[in-house]
């Protein structure tokens, strides 16, 4: 029963590929491909942009600590001026405390560069590559389409020798018939002539036809004889001259 189900399966999977394969079209799905290539390009850019824009925003930071250091330091030197070395230590700590913290924003800057110049390095080459493709799939779309219209031509041009073929079998055929109907139509008027046939389009009765015959032939009996007698006496009046 598993082995009868596993060739179901089979057949089934076979008979969907190849109507996909009948429904897909090169062009289509060229097309969809390099969508899908130019979605992931856009991701990529958006990408980059978001590292810049974070990168920009540590920068701006930075210089806020920066200038923070600068304030605390002029604090600190006024206080000690005025001989508060309390305020003077307070200044200086929380002085510490920003420089530390811009250490910390220096090198959260330094791996956005990093992840930055990596992505810029990846949108590059894909897009280098989505290039590639478009300008291949234009060229794999005009030679299937090429190859299509050969295909449709030859079939034209099959089905053309097809019909010829068969109008020439039609042709040869209406001539076998027309030959046909020809002997048939000499075949009758001879037998209708040697009267074994009767012509009902005729208004005379196989009697008047034979009646007719015979008086022909006697006619004809009569004028031989006659001629006969001519051409003897002619001969015989010839010899009584000699």
């Amino acid at each position: 029963m598993a082995g009868l189900m596993q060739r179901t399966m089979t057949l089934i999977q076979a008979k969907f590929s190849k109507l996909l394969d009948r429904a897909e079209k090169p062009s289509e799905t060229l097309d969809y491909s390099y969508e899908r290539q130019l979605e992931l390009l856009q991701n990529v850019k958006r990408g980059v942009a978001d590292v810049v824009t974070a990168k920009k925003r540590l920068q701006l930071q930075t210089q806020q600590l920066e200038q923070n250091v600068v304030k605390l330091d002029t604090q600190a030197r006024q206080a000690l001026a005025q001989g508060r070395e309390d305020l003077a230590r307070a200044a200086l700590e929380r002085k510490s405390a920003v420089q530390q913290q811009l250490q910390g924003l220096d090198q959260q800057i330094q791996q956005l560069e990093t992840q930055q110049e990596k992505l810029v390095a990846s949108e590059q080459q894909l897009s280098a590559r989505v290039e590639s493709f478009r300008s291949e799939k234009e060229v794999i779309k005009a030679q299937y389409s090429a190859a299509e219209a050969q295909v449709r031509i030859g079939e034209a041009a099959t089905g053309i020798g097809e019909q010829m073929s068969d109008t020439g079998a039609a042709i040869q055929r209406a001539k076998d018939k027309t030959d046909e109907m020809q002997a048939r139509a000499s075949a009758i008027e001879e037998l209708t002539a040697g009267g074994t046939l009767e012509d009902f389009t005729s208004d005379q009765t196989q009697l008047d036809r034979e009646l007719a015959q015979m008086a022909s032939q006697s006619q004809v009996d009569q004028e031989l004889e006659q001629m006969k007698k001519e051409v003897g006496t002619g001969a015989g009046g010839k010899e009584l001259e000699k």
